[in-house]
């Protein structure tokens, strides 16, 4: 549906709020099944181990720059019109959206209770908004009874947007592999997004989300967490992309 810049063998899909939009709802109308990622450094990185992950993100409908630096990069490559497609940024512009339209949503993901609490906010902000199911998995895969039921649901509701709030890449694996069993149009994996629109979580300020230092604020509110992830991601991620602009490495396009 659109271009692809590669970064690091990961094809990040040239676009901005507006287009990343447009692209959706173009999909749920023609009812065209498909999953969205949301991606940034962490998500490039894990897939750099992972040629299965890999082949998730590019087998995505969008692959969207969720952070700065997928945005540098398009930039880098000549995307000039390629702006951050941030994961709780777009549930909120798809949500405004719906309200017009008519699309129906199911929230699927976080710990017991977000996803209610999710529904309960997101209902305030946007009071024309169907909401036709939520779901909270285990920390584990779902067995054949959870399973089962979850379809049952889903069958039931029918969303048209089906959010799904878990980690990278767990969501990302949950979707390509759920997306032929659910009868839901679009699968998008937003993660933490669950938490800040619930306000379970704070977000960064948006000057800190808008010069790239989104991370810093992340990790100093979950410090054990996200240590690990930012401290070895980051770094790597820097060097590998430096090597990919000056020819030293090559990934091949997706």
């Amino acid at each position: 549906m659109t271009n692809r810049v590669n970064v690091l063998g990961v094809g990040l899909s040239v676009l901005n709020l507006r287009t990343a939009l447009a692209a959706m709802a173009a999909a749920v109308r023609h009812r065209r099944k498909g999953y969205v990622c949301v991606t940034g450094v962490h998500g490039v990185m894990e897939a750099q181990a992972d040629p299965a992950f890999k082949q998730i993100l590019n087998g995505a409908f969008l692959c969207t720059p969720d952070g700065m630096p997928m945005v540098w990069a398009g930039k880098l490559n000549g995307h000039r019109e390629m702006s951050r497609v941030y994961g709780p940024d777009l549930m909120l512009e798809v949500c405004a959206w719906s309200e017009a339209s008519g699309a129906k949503h199911f929230f699927y993901g976080g710990a017991d209770g977000v996803a209610e609490k999710l529904a309960e906010k997101l209902k305030l902000k946007f009071p024309k908004l169907v909401i036709t199911g939520t779901f909270t998995p285990p920390f584990r895969a779902l067995n054949a009874d959870e399973e089962k039921n979850l379809r049952e649901q889903v069958a039931a509701a029918r969303p048209d947007i089906f959010w799904v709030g878990l980690s990278t890449p767990k969501q990302e694996k949950f979707m390509a592999a759920y997306l032929p069993k659910l009868d839901a149009t679009l699968m998008v994996g937003v993660g933490a997004a669950f938490d800040f629109h619930s306000g379970r979580v704070r977000q960064a300020p948006r000057w800190m989300q808008r010069s790239g230092l989104e991370w810093l604020y992340r990790l100093g509110c979950e410090p054990r967490r996200l240590a690990k992830r930012y401290f070895r991601n980051n770094p790597l991620f820097v060097l590998k992309f430096l090597g990919q602009q000056t020819g030293l490495k090559k990934y091949p396009s997706p």
